[in-house]
Protein backbone atom coordinates (compact mmCIF):
# COMPACT_ATOMS: atom_id res chain seq x y z
CA UNK A 1 0.00 0.00 0.00
CA UNK A 2 1.24 3.35 -0.89
CA UNK A 3 1.08 5.46 2.47
CA UNK A 4 1.98 8.63 0.64
CA UNK A 5 -1.07 10.97 1.34
CA UNK A 6 -1.13 13.98 -0.78
CA UNK A 7 -1.77 16.73 1.64
CA UNK A 8 -2.39 19.35 -1.45
CA UNK A 9 -5.94 19.12 -2.95
CA UNK A 10 -6.83 20.48 -6.26
CA UNK A 11 -10.21 22.00 -6.48
CA UNK A 12 -12.31 18.94 -8.27
CA UNK A 13 -13.46 19.97 -12.20
CA UNK A 14 -16.56 17.51 -11.41
CA UNK A 15 -17.73 15.40 -8.48
CA UNK A 16 -20.43 12.63 -8.27
CA UNK A 17 -21.27 11.18 -4.95
CA UNK A 18 -23.44 8.51 -4.41
CA UNK A 19 -24.82 6.38 -1.47
CA UNK A 20 -25.42 2.90 -2.28
CA UNK A 21 -26.63 0.14 -0.45
CA UNK A 22 -24.09 -2.63 0.57
CA UNK A 23 -24.84 -5.39 -1.48
CA UNK A 24 -23.41 -6.82 -5.04
CA UNK A 25 -26.07 -4.75 -6.54
CA UNK A 26 -25.30 -1.45 -5.04
CA UNK A 27 -21.50 -2.22 -6.26
CA UNK A 28 -22.54 -3.17 -9.45
CA UNK A 29 -24.39 0.28 -9.84
CA UNK A 30 -20.74 2.18 -8.85
CA UNK A 31 -19.36 0.87 -11.43
CA UNK A 32 -22.41 1.19 -13.70
CA UNK A 33 -22.44 4.90 -12.12
CA UNK A 34 -18.37 5.28 -12.92
CA UNK A 35 -18.50 4.70 -16.70
CA UNK A 36 -21.76 7.01 -17.46
CA UNK A 37 -20.10 9.64 -15.33
CA UNK A 38 -16.60 9.64 -17.02
CA UNK A 39 -18.35 9.21 -20.24
CA UNK A 40 -20.18 12.91 -19.26
CA UNK A 41 -17.16 14.01 -18.54
CA UNK A 42 -15.32 13.48 -22.32
CA UNK A 43 -13.83 9.84 -20.86
CA UNK A 44 -16.03 7.65 -23.40
CA UNK A 45 -16.80 4.01 -22.15
CA UNK A 46 -14.92 2.32 -24.86
CA UNK A 47 -11.58 4.08 -23.44
CA UNK A 48 -8.64 3.08 -21.32
CA UNK A 49 -9.48 5.65 -18.84
CA UNK A 50 -13.28 4.72 -18.22
CA UNK A 51 -11.95 1.09 -18.59
CA UNK A 52 -9.75 1.57 -15.77
CA UNK A 53 -11.80 3.39 -13.45
CA UNK A 54 -14.23 0.80 -13.76
CA UNK A 55 -12.34 -1.46 -12.75
CA UNK A 56 -11.01 0.10 -9.58
CA UNK A 57 -14.68 1.18 -8.54
CA UNK A 58 -15.11 -2.56 -9.13
CA UNK A 59 -12.86 -3.38 -6.82
CA UNK A 60 -13.12 -1.39 -3.74
CA UNK A 61 -16.86 -1.54 -4.24
CA UNK A 62 -16.97 -5.26 -4.14
CA UNK A 63 -14.27 -5.10 -0.85
CA UNK A 64 -17.06 -2.50 0.78
CA UNK A 65 -20.06 -4.55 0.72
CA UNK A 66 -18.07 -7.40 1.04
CA UNK A 67 -15.53 -7.05 4.10
CA UNK A 68 -17.05 -3.60 5.31
CA UNK A 69 -20.23 -4.12 5.22
CA UNK A 70 -22.47 -2.94 8.40
CA UNK A 71 -26.67 -4.41 7.99
CA UNK A 72 -28.32 -1.00 7.16
CA UNK A 73 -25.72 0.73 6.49
CA UNK A 74 -24.86 1.93 3.01
CA UNK A 75 -21.43 2.80 1.28
CA UNK A 76 -20.38 5.89 -0.48
CA UNK A 77 -18.89 6.63 -3.79
CA UNK A 78 -16.68 9.71 -4.50
CA UNK A 79 -15.56 10.21 -7.74
CA UNK A 80 -13.56 13.73 -8.26
CA UNK A 81 -12.34 14.85 -11.52
CA UNK A 82 -8.72 17.07 -10.96
CA UNK A 83 -7.36 19.53 -12.88
CA UNK A 84 -4.07 17.86 -13.77
CA UNK A 85 -5.72 15.11 -15.27
CA UNK A 86 -6.62 12.75 -12.66
CA UNK A 87 -9.51 11.16 -11.18
CA UNK A 88 -9.90 10.33 -7.51
CA UNK A 89 -11.97 7.63 -6.65
CA UNK A 90 -13.16 7.23 -3.00
CA UNK A 91 -14.96 4.59 -1.47
CA UNK A 92 -16.08 4.84 1.81
CA UNK A 93 -17.88 2.01 4.30
CA UNK A 94 -18.76 2.03 7.87
CA UNK A 95 -16.76 -0.62 9.07
CA UNK A 96 -13.83 0.45 10.70
CA UNK A 97 -12.43 -2.46 12.21
CA UNK A 98 -11.25 -4.38 9.67
CA UNK A 99 -7.98 -3.83 8.02
CA UNK A 100 -7.01 -3.83 4.67
CA UNK A 101 -5.31 -6.75 3.68
CA UNK A 102 -3.47 -7.69 0.46
CA UNK A 103 -3.28 -11.54 -0.28
CA UNK A 104 0.05 -12.76 -2.03
CA UNK A 105 -0.65 -16.32 -1.72
CA UNK A 106 -0.73 -17.99 -5.20
CA UNK A 107 -3.08 -20.85 -3.58
CA UNK A 108 -5.65 -18.60 -2.17
CA UNK A 109 -8.77 -18.14 -4.00
CA UNK A 110 -9.69 -14.39 -3.58
CA UNK A 111 -7.76 -11.60 -2.35
CA UNK A 112 -6.05 -9.54 -5.25
CA UNK A 113 -8.22 -6.81 -5.94
CA UNK A 114 -6.09 -4.42 -4.08
CA UNK A 115 -2.97 -5.69 -6.11
CA UNK A 116 -4.76 -4.38 -9.14
CA UNK A 117 -5.57 -1.61 -7.65
CA UNK A 118 -2.34 -1.12 -6.82
CA UNK A 119 -0.88 -1.44 -10.04
CA UNK A 120 -3.61 0.85 -12.08
CA UNK A 121 -3.67 3.63 -9.79
CA UNK A 122 -0.99 6.56 -9.40
CA UNK A 123 -1.27 6.95 -5.73
CA UNK A 124 -3.66 5.13 -3.23
CA UNK A 125 -4.06 4.37 0.35
CA UNK A 126 -6.71 4.37 3.08
CA UNK A 127 -7.85 7.47 5.39
CA UNK A 128 -9.63 6.46 8.91
CA UNK A 129 -12.76 8.38 9.88
CA UNK A 130 -14.84 8.45 12.93
CA UNK A 131 -16.96 5.77 11.63
CA UNK A 132 -15.46 3.10 9.21
CA UNK A 133 -12.77 3.90 6.48
CA UNK A 134 -12.42 5.73 3.14
CA UNK A 135 -10.24 3.71 0.90
CA UNK A 136 -9.38 5.76 -1.85
CA UNK A 137 -6.85 5.81 -5.32
CA UNK A 138 -5.99 8.85 -7.87
CA UNK A 139 -6.11 7.71 -11.70
CA UNK A 140 -4.23 9.21 -14.37
CA UNK A 141 -6.65 9.98 -17.31
CA UNK A 142 -4.68 10.86 -19.87
CA UNK A 143 -2.95 8.41 -22.07
CA UNK A 144 0.90 8.39 -21.74
CA UNK A 145 1.84 11.14 -24.76
CA UNK A 146 -1.41 13.07 -24.56
CA UNK A 147 -1.05 17.25 -24.16
CA UNK A 148 -4.45 17.34 -22.97
CA UNK A 149 -4.80 16.65 -19.44
CA UNK A 150 -8.69 17.91 -19.15
CA UNK A 151 -11.21 16.93 -22.36
CA UNK A 152 -12.99 19.64 -23.79
CA UNK A 153 -16.27 18.41 -22.58
CA UNK A 154 -16.16 18.83 -19.02
CA UNK A 155 -19.03 20.29 -17.29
Amino acid sequence: MNSEISTQRSTPLGELTLRLSSTPRGARLARRMTAQQLDAWGYPHDGDANDTAQHVVAELAANAVTHGRVPGRDFELRLLLLAEGTLRVEVSDTRGDRRLRIVTDPEAEGGRGLVLVAVLARTWGVDERDVGKTVWAELPLRARGDSATVPSRVR
